[in-house]
């Protein structure tokens, strides 16, 4: 069931995503978002928006993109005066099949900035550094780490420098084992459990400000309900489709099962155009290998 705006922490997506492309809080939050989870500074950033609402629902994130951070003249891997890219996901997705399918998901994310990220004719040189950061309320890989980084390697050689820019951070809110700062640990169980209870330090509580400031806003509400009616139609455009596949399944079974059209049923037929149509199906049916040609055939 779709929650209430108010009701709503900092890992649902429309929630983070709000904050982070608002034209008072945006860059305010990137800072705080950065430096807690990095432990330093950026300097010079731009938020980059990829739509207007975000999420069609709160309790999946799909695969797109709604906004990431672009730094100029940071630091990366011992790289400085690099130009970065934070992509910050957060996800606290129920379902098996999408926690399993993370890693693929990330590297969509990973091919979709690069992709833009670089102009053609421009040398490989220049392309930015890619940093993506999931923040989840499940554990990714199982063994309980409150932050799991992972990075390219050569398998042969493991101590061999790779440096091709691309990083990756999983943040488990409700991870135990690992050393971190204090100041993470606290943000990680802020953005699951988003309240002044939680917001146990100045820029928790600056954040919580944006976050009542934001959920207070009439032009959010009206987006957050256009999110709620876009999922709706979405869920229902589903459910018809998934009937419709129902269907054609039964008809089809039924034709191949019948394989001539009886006396009984073509008497009761009095109309020769859907007679033929009877026939083509049945006849279709017999010749397909599959439900998807079988149903080429039908509308």
């Amino acid at each position: 069931m779709k929650r209430k705006l108010e009701e709503l922490n900092l890992l649902d997506d429309f929630l983070f995503g709000t904050i982070m492309s608002h034209p008072l809080y945006g860059k305010r939050f990137a800072r705080i978002l950065v430096r807690t989870i990095l432990n330093r500074d950026i300097k010079v950033l731009k938020i980059v928006s990829q739509q207007n609402y975000y999420g069609q629902d709160t309790d999946r994130h799909g695969a797109r993109l709604d906004v990431y951070i672009e730094e100029e003249n940071g630091i990366l891997q011992g790289e400085v005066n690099a130009s970065n890219i934070y992509d910050i996901e957060p996800d606290q997705t129920s379902d098996k099949a999408a926690q399993d399918s993370l890693p693929k998901r990330v590297r969509f994310y990973r091919a979709a900035i690069d992709s833009k990220s670089l102009q053609s004719g421009v040398d490989y040189s220049r392309l930015k550094n890619v940093i993506i950061i999931m923040i989840l309320s499940y554990d990714p890989f199982g063994f309980d780490r409150m932050v799991y980084t992972v990075r390219n390697h050569c398998v042969e050689e493991p101590d061999m420098k790779y440096e091709d820019g691309a990083l990756n951070l999983f943040l488990y809110t409700r991870g135990k084992s690992g050393v971190i700062t204090q100041e993470l640990k606290e943000l990680l169980q802020y953005l699951e459990n988003t309240s002044w209870q939680n917001a146990v330090s100045e820029s928790l509580k600056e954040v919580q400000s944006m976050v009542d400031q934001v959920k207070c806003d009439k032009e959010v509400s009206i987006s957050y309900m256009k999110s709620y009616e876009r999922d709706r139609m979405i869920r229902s455009e589903g459910r018809i489709e998934g009937r419709t596949d129902e269907l054609v399944k039964s008809i089809h079974e039924f034709l191949s099962d019948l394989g001539t059209i009886p006396e009984s049923v073509a008497a009761r037929i009095d109309n020769e155009k859907d007679l033929d149509i009877l026939r083509r199906w049945l006849k279709t049916a017999g010749k397909s290998t599959s439900i998807e040609e079988f149903a080429k055939h039908l509308f």
